[in-house]
């Protein structure tokens, strides 16, 4: 099974690096986002199974973010958990009456801190939601059993291919740039060129088939996208 993913959104940079370290030494895979603008943007296109949320961040709050996401159908039921320092009781309140699923105050034990994360997950494990199958066009990405499935064929697919074949189904019609989907199947590495994506999608067309290699399309000047379901689309290219 997959690792499950968390967005780190702290704009303490020595905190979250120590968040991201033990997180990954737990074996789960972490992003550090240090404001809240772009904590919002990766939170819509990372998906993550659960976002660690500072409140007091730079561009847009933490309690901000918190009720945006809560209000978007796509994820209204990310798991949320508050890291602050605000300790009052009415702060604690508040950030759960957003909608946060749990809420942990500066200082505090990254111990204590882990299993708060891990109970939170298997408290999610037990239900399957929308957001764990998503199908468009014959083609189904199963979350749960990390798996694609083409009709009734399943696809031998690598895990960068199967998360950005899920970030592409997820959204289908939307253009996505190359950088977007580098950062959703292999995280923030400055070190990837994003023309590696490139790569990845003719490896994608070729295991999906003849008959739906060409649902993912080329946009020009852009990146990718799936096939707008129920929609007409702009012609495009395979690259």
């Amino acid at each position: 099974m997959t690792a499950r993913r968390i967005l780190i959104i702290e704009d303490d940079t020595s905190l979250a690096e120590i968040l991201r370290y033990n997180l990954c030494e737990a074996g789960f895979e972490a992003t550090i986002v240090t404001d809240g603008r772009e904590g919002l943007r990766q939170a819509r296109l990372l998906e993550p199974d659960l976002v660690i949320l500072d409140l007091m961040l730079p561009m847009v709050s933490g309690l901000e973010i918190c009720r945006r996401l809560r209000a978007d159908s796509a994820t209204s039921d990310m798991l949320i958990l508050i890291l602050t320092a605000k300790a009052e009781e009415t702060d604690e309140i508040v950030g759960l009456s957003m909608g946060a699923d749990d809420y942990v105050t500066k200082p505090f034990s990254v111990k204590a801190l882990l299993e708060r994360i891990k109970a939170l997950l298997r408290r999610r494990e037990t239900v399957t939601t929308d957001r764990d199958i998503v199908t468009a066009h014959g083609v189904t990405v199963d979350r749960v059993r990390h798996c694609v499935l083409v009709e009734d064929r399943e696809l031998n697919v690598t895990k960068t291919e199967f998360r950005l074949l899920e970030s592409l189904v997820r959204q289908p019609g939307r253009a996505f740039a190359r950088s977007e989907l580098m950062v959703s199947a292999l995280g923030p590495d400055p070190y990837v060129l994003e023309r590696t994506i490139d790569v990845h999608i003719r490896a994608l067309r070729k295991k999906l088939g003849p008959a739906h290699e060409g649902l993912i399309e080329t946009v020009r000047g852009v990146g990718y996208r799936f096939k707008a379901v129920g929609g007409d689309v702009l012609a495009t290219s395979q690259a």
